[in-house]
This record gives C-alpha cells, sequence and structure tokens, in this order.
C-alpha cells in the first residue's frame, strides 16, 4: 500500500512539472505558514468573551472571519465582533512557524510572479508572516483588497490582475476546499497541500503531502516546479 501511495505522489509530481505557468499564487495560512494552534486559541478566547460555547470549528479553515463571525452574533453586533477577533488574532503569534519548504520554495519565483491570497485581513497577514519569517512578494491580496472571500474567485482573480497575467496560466497552491473552490473558479491550475484536510478531501489537479524539496525554475515557456537537487 506505501508503495503505491509513493507511485501516486511521484506520477503526480511528474505530471506537474510537465506543466509552465505565468505565476504562482499562494494561499498564506495552511500553505505558507502554520498557524493553526494561533487561530484556534484567538477564536477560543473571543468565544469565551461572547458566552458561547463553539465559534471556529475545523470547517472554517479558508473561510474569511467575516463568514464566521456572520453565523454567530446578531447583524448589528458584526463589526464589532469581527474587529475584536482580528484584534486578539493579531496579538497572538505565539507558535507560527513557516511549513518547511514553503518559504524556500517562494524564494524561488521572482516577485513580479508570485502572490499571497490570504482570507485575513492585511495587518494580521503581515503580523503572521512577520512572526514566521517568510518574505512575502510585493502582490498580498488580503480581506480588506475584495468584497467576496473564498470560495468566490475575487481573491485570485485580483491577484492575477495585479501581476499582469491571464488566470488560466497560474498556479494556485492552497490548503483548503474553500480556497481550492476559488482557484478552480478563477480558472486556475490546482495544486492542494495536504494537512489541514486530508487529500482525499481535496478536490485539486494536483496533491502533494507537502512543499519541501521542491523549487521553480524559470523557463522560455514560463515557471515550472522542479526537485530541489
Amino acid at each position: 500500500m506505501e508503495h503505491t501511495h509513493s507511485e501516486a505522489l511521484d506520477s503526480a509530481l511528474a505530471r506537474l512539472t510537465e506543466l509552465a505557468f505565468d505565476a504562482v499564487l499562494f494561499d498564506m495560512d495552511g500553505t505558507l505558514i502554520d498557524s493553526t494552534k494561533a487561530v484556534e486559541r484567538s477564536w477560543k478566547r473571543w468565544a469565551a468573551e461572547e458566552g458561547l460555547s463553539e465559534t471556529f470549528g475545523h470547517a472554517d479553515h479558508g473561510r474569511p472571519a467575516r463568514a464566521v463571525v456572520e453565523t454567530l452574533v446578531a447583524p448589528e453586533r458584526v463589526e464589532e465582533s469581527l474587529a475584536r477577533v482580528i484584534s486578539i488574532e493579531t496579538m497572538d503569534a505565539e507558535g507560527i512557524r513557516a511549513l518547511e519548504g514553503a518559504a524556500e520554495l517562494l524564494d524561488t519565483i521572482p516577485s513580479t510572479r508570485s502572490a499571497i491570497v490570504t482570507s485575513c485581513t492585511r495587518g494580521l497577514a503581515e503580523a503572521r508572516l512577520h512572526a514566521a519569517g517568510v518574505n512575502p512578494p510585493p502582490v498580498l491580496i488580503s480581506f480588506d483588497d475584495i468584497t467576496q472571500g473564498k470560495p468566490d474567485p475575487e481573491g485570485f482573480l485580483l491577484a492575477a490582475r495585479r501581476l499582469g497575467v491571464d488566470p488560466t496560466r497560474c498556479l494556485v497552491v492552497e490548503d483548503t476546499p474553500a480556497g481550492l473552490a476559488a482557484a478552480k473558479a478563477a480558472g486556475c491550475t490546482t495544486l492542494a497541500v495536504a494537512g489541514t484536510f486530508p487529500a482525499a478531501h481535496l478536490d485539486a489537479d494536483f496533491v502533494l503531502p507537502g512543499l519541501s524539496g521542491l523549487k521553480f525554475i524559470q523557463t522560455p515557456d514560463g515557471l515550472r516546479l522542479s526537485l530541489d537537487s
């Protein structure tokens, strides 16, 4: 069984390295950085303040905080509650780290050919990236830049537009069903990173267990994924 699983991964990677892209668009949480414990701590603290028993569930990973808050408080309290959640999250950077191989992979891509598309606000995204020691590319699309969050494709379409590339020539690297649905709706090729969700729950063109040992190289046709040797 393990041998068959390894062969499947090798096959997926081989097929992926045959493709060339004009740009690579990364999700942040769960793809480039691990902030799971900080996220869950922050929502638990907010829930305690609100007297709620449950707030942020596993299925909420990848969704904008506003979408979660709107299901938990009265409409007139959404803005106040959202601001409080974001404040708590921004102050809690303990344990946030770069995922293995993620920062190194990002650094192999020219800054004019990569972007981060996150459901976080810009301030929170920048705080987490700084805590993880990840240098973001100039194009960072946050929830502040859009009107509809994942699974809507708006964020990925905006990233492609700011980079001046066709979305169909972009590879999106994601770790959640919501993010992958957004990328597919934008017309991008999708690479799922298993971890936040099991591989079986990720509907993507390609699925890998992680980004370690990978790099992008520039070719006349565009950016190609390769094994780092």
